[in-house]
């Protein structure tokens, strides 16, 4: 990376239409970590269809106290499918599992925080990804050169928002911008 003090931490990815990668076809994605090294972030607008976050609860034998809200499993990505992220409010931390992301945003990757919102203590507000998308230093910002991504500020309203399918459409409203104006064939100033 050129700047050092370029950073997406705590920023939104927003796919561009024919970014010619179909599994981020219109994804939205929260980056969660973003240095010389590259980037890590989380699909947070693609929910797992057939798996329900209780009956995943069930399968890693967490007990599950009280009623709990029915959370989606969302897909993170195509990185370490089977591994699990909590993307949540700052209102939660474990002693060592837990990222302070950016500001009001925390991810937790330990079966802690899932015991946790089993037994009605994990974070207010949380998303549950399984894999993660991720690049290698400088791929992210030449994806983003080449036009694959627009980039805005994440706010807790698009990130947990239950409607998946209009997640794309707000990021995009956050900078003004209408879907039917994009392009994959954008020019440079």
């Amino acid at each position: 990376m050129e700047n050092q003090d370029f950073s997406l931490v705590g920023k939104l990815l927003i796919a561009m239409p024919d970014m010619g990668d179909r599994r981020f076809d219109r994804s939205v994605i929260y980056i969660c970590s973003h240095n010389e090294d590259g980037a890590m972030g989380l699909i947070i607008n693609k929910p797992q269809p057939k798996l329900r976050f209780v009956k995943l609860l069930k399968q890693l034998n967490i007990k599950v106290e009280g009623i709990i809200r029915e959370a989606k499993v969302h897909y993170g990505g195509p990185v370490e499918t089977v591994r699990g992220f909590v993307l949540h409010t700052d209102d939660y931390h474990t002693q060592d599992g837990t990222l302070d992301v950016a500001d009001n945003f925390a991810m937790t990757a330990t079966i802690d925080v899932l015991q946790d919102i089993a037994q009605g203590v994990g974070p207010k507000i949380s998303l549950l990804a399984l894999g993660y998308a991720g690049w290698s230093a400088g791929q992210l910002e030449a994806e983003i050169a080449q036009n694959g991504w627009l980039t805005c500020d994440a706010d807790q309203d698009i990130v947990f928002g239950k409607d998946n399918d209009a997640k794309w459409t707000q990021a995009l409203a956050k900078l003004g911008v209408s879907p039917l104006l994009l392009s994959a064939t954008a020019g440079h100033a």
